[in-house]
């Protein structure tokens, strides 16, 4: 994945803008510096002009520089220090509020992962984002852009983002649905090893993703009911379309994760089964060995009367004792095991 946003465009002079884009109608999008952003923000735009500003959050001024030449409402710097980081999009008087949790996920390995958030902020002729950390759907979103692909409206990136992280999470699914049915295999032909701990760890990171990454209903469903009047009717039918597609993707992590836990309790299950079987073979042991300790134990006492002591046949009436009892606690412990 390409990076290259985080140090070709930084500047540590100005207000921690990564990159932007004007976008004309017809046209591919133009990608714009600090200086020419900040005039065409003073500047009245054409119709049907807008831009993107991709900006970083952990540059000092950037915050405050949002505050100032920004007409953004006061929700989406309260959403920047907010704990809660679930994934929404919401209607914020003449805006849209997006709060999008990308993953970066390391391929290498079946369960390491990371989440970051990225915020968005959009209008008719303007798309703020903002994050802390760099972001794999941005900078596939940033790719399209600059290969010449044409968007019409600031909703319409913001579809393609979903869009992107919607692939993203795609791939981690056949990722992990690979790995588990690596898995299974081994399970079916009884070679057990370290796949409970692998299966643990792969369905903690489902259940994270599936709990940060899934869209709030609710706010959705109040989006799509009363969009801003700004929105064209093609932009709500995207964002209806991207999201029933993305609402599939974390059926499908869902579903994987419900696969994972049936595999845990078969592995389970197996290893109860050793486990048992090894507690037979012991108790077996030690009641074979019962009757041979306890007469040796009582014959054993440096006391009088010990019985057969003179008898030249002692012994093999002490043996035939002994091998007689051991097969009693035999056939008990074998047919308790038949019992089981």
């Amino acid at each position: 994945m390409n990076h290259s946003i985080d140090h070709g465009h930084q500047d540590p002079d100005l207000f921690g803008l990564l990159y932007g884009f004007r976008f004309r109608p017809g046209e591919k999008g133009e990608q714009i510096d600090s200086a020419t952003a900040l005039a065409a923000l003073q500047a009245p735009q054409a119709p049907e002009e807008f831009l993107w500003l991709h900006l970083n959050l952990a540059h000092a001024a950037c915050e405050r520089w949002m505050q100032t030449h920004l007409s953004l409402p006061e929700e989406f710097f309260e959403a920047l220090h907010e704990g809660s980081r679930s994934t929404r999009i919401e209607h914020v008087d003449s805006a849209l509020l997006a709060v999008v949790n990308d993953v970066v996920f390391n391929f290498s390995s079946m369960v390491s992962s990371d989440i970051s958030t990225l915020w968005v902020c959009a209008r008719s002729r303007l798309l703020v984002s903002a994050r802390l950390q760099p972001l794999h759907s941005v900078d596939k979103l940033r790719s399209s852009v600059k290969a010449g692909e044409r968007f019409r409206s600031p909703l319409e990136l913001l579809v393609h983002l979903l869009r992107d992280q919607g692939e993203v999470l795609t791939q981690i699914v056949r990722k992990t649905s690979l790995s588990v049915d690596h898995i299974e295999d081994q399970l079916l032909s009884s070679r057990l090893s370290t796949n409970r701990t692998e299966l643990g760890a792969a369905r903690r990171v489902l259940v994270r993703l599936q709990r940060l990454l899934a869209l709030e209903p609710g706010s959705l469903l109040r989006l799509l009911n009363r969009p801003p009047q700004w929105l064209q009717k093609e932009d709500v039918k995207e964002l209806r379309k991207s999201t029933e597609e993305f609402a599939l993707i974390i059926n499908d992590l869902t579903a994987l994760g419900e696969r994972i836990k049936l595999l845990q309790e078969e592995i389970a299950a197996n290893l109860n089964e050793q486990s048992n079987r090894t507690l037979f073979t012991l108790t077996v042991v030690t009641v074979l060995a019962l009757p041979i300790n306890i007469i040796a134990g009582f014959f054993g006492m440096n006391v009088g009367g010990v019985p057969l002591s003179t008898d030249p046949q002692g012994f093999w009436i002490l043996v035939a004792l002994v091998a007689t009892f051991t097969l009693i606690a035999g056939r008990w412990a074998f047919r308790k095991r038949k019992d089981y």
